[in-house]
């Protein structure tokens, strides 16, 4: 049986659409190609020239007239690349050529070095049939001049940063990574290097963000523990605010006394949703600036922080930094055991292993408490397990979205389904 959404509530799905929404590309501009790496491209990238400009050998070896063939030439001298020299094969003759060097005029086929035996200044080719064009890279055959060879959105990795090198561009147009803040709130808090005193524990969520930014190579711009002071909190919130285009605060967030970030989030900004269906992260806001930053309100319990970075914080991260499918797909998977169901979607952590005929297949990290910070140690997936009142019995399958590599080769071959 489905537990349908409570009416203060919105399900997760509505929710990621409106931060989708509130979250379109940043402004590109043009970075120098050795910063572009991990951005994406906000412009069509046109080869303006051919590539290779001129036709090159493939092998090491001697430049032939093809229809010469087999036997003793003369050698006239050698091409290697960086210059182009100063002679001209003709029936009878031949010129050493390494590879990538220009092919010589007169010459149309190289003959592998190994096919060959060199004295007295001579050179007998040993191959019985030579073809025009053998080992021979034509004019443009890598890239043609005008040929679109990267599309507006492509991300650029290695490869895409060699294509724009060996292109002649310096320089890239791209979106920019977000600039991006993160407040921990509550007087509870501590530096892990201190020592707590009574009713204080150590901040872990800022951290724990942190690193979750740093795999996505996204700046962080502030970093603070806001303490429980409407004032204080106020200025810490417009001074983050001021430096970013996202912010991201954990705690002040729930039904307390002390929860001042809720408040304030009325306050500075358009609070487009407050409360979930879902489980852990039921009270994670998300609010807009004017200028169109984003906020959002995470909740304080260290899990559903997480949780609520990779289901909303994250791909709004990664579509104003310009990329087309900013979430995660998700893929059925098999369950290895019984999973007690809950009154509210649930994102359970799991590892996910590939099992008999490329099927994958799930267990749970243990107690999946949204306190329990160990149930993210390990853990490649979240299951996303539906409402209901039925228990998901060993052998169901279930969606789940996969955030680490598969052990063993790193990635799934086939999903289970």
């Amino acid at each position: 049986m489905v537990i349908p959404v409570p009416a203060d509530s919105i399900t997760v799905e509505e929710a990621l659409r409106r931060v989708l929404d509130a979250a379109p590309g940043l402004p590109p501009a043009r970075v120098p190609l050795t910063a572009a790496y991990g951005l994406v491209l906000a412009e069509p990238l046109v080869a303006a020239e051919d590539l290779p400009p001129f036709p090159a050998a493939t092998m090491d070896g001697y430049a032939v007239v093809a229809a010469d063939g087999p036997g003793w030439r003369e050698l006239i001298g050698e091409q290697m690349a960086g210059y182009v020299a100063d002679l001209t094969v003709r029936p009878g003759t031949v010129a050493r050529i390494t590879t990538g060097s220009p092919l010589p005029p007169g010459a149309d086929a190289v003959v592998m070095v190994e096919r060959t035996r060199e004295a007295d200044g001579r050179v007998e080719i040993g191959q019985a049939r030579i073809a025009p064009g053998e080992n021979i890279r034509p004019i443009g055959v890598d890239l043609a001049r005008g040929q679109r060879v990267l599309d507006a959105g492509t991300p650029i990795g290695p490869a895409e940063t060699g294509l724009l090198a060996s292109l002649g561009q310096a320089e890239v147009f791209a979106h920019p990574r977000p600039r991006v803040a993160i407040l921990s709130t509550g007087d509870e808090l501590v530096e892990p290097g201190q020592r707590p005193g009574p009713g204080q524990i150590r901040d872990a969520n800022r951290y724990a963000l942190a690193c979750a930014l740093a795999e996505l190579r996204v700046p962080v711009v502030r970093s603070a523990i806001a303490p429980d002071q409407e004032a204080a909190t106020r200025a810490t919130l417009t001074d983050a605010l001021a430096a970013a285009d996202v912010l991201i605060t954990s705690g002040g967030v729930s039904m307390g006394q002390l929860d001042l970030v809720k408040g304030l989030l009325d306050e500075l900004a358009e609070v487009r949703f407050g409360r979930l269906f879902m489980k852990p992260g039921k009270p994670l806001h998300f609010a807009t600036t004017p200028e169109g930053k984003l906020i959002f309100g995470l909740p304080g319990n260290p899990v559903s922080a997480l949780v609520g970075f990779e289901i909303f914080v994250r791909p709004a991260l990664l579509k104003l930094a310009g990329h087309r499918d900013p979430v995660r797909p998700r893929v059925a998977v098999t369950l290895a055991h019984p999973i007690t169901p809950g009154d509210r979607p649930e994102f359970q952590r799991a590892v996910v292993r590939q099992g008999a005929g490329g099927r994958l297949v799930a267990a749970t990290t243990g107690a999946q408490a949204s306190s329990r910070l160990a149930s993210l140690v390990g853990a490649n997936a979240l299951l996303a397990l539906p409402a209901r009142r039925e228990p998901f019995a060993a052998g169901e399958r279930v969606e789940a979205i996969l955030t680490g590599p598969l052990p063993g080769d790193g990635r799934p071959t086939t999903s289970d389904g």
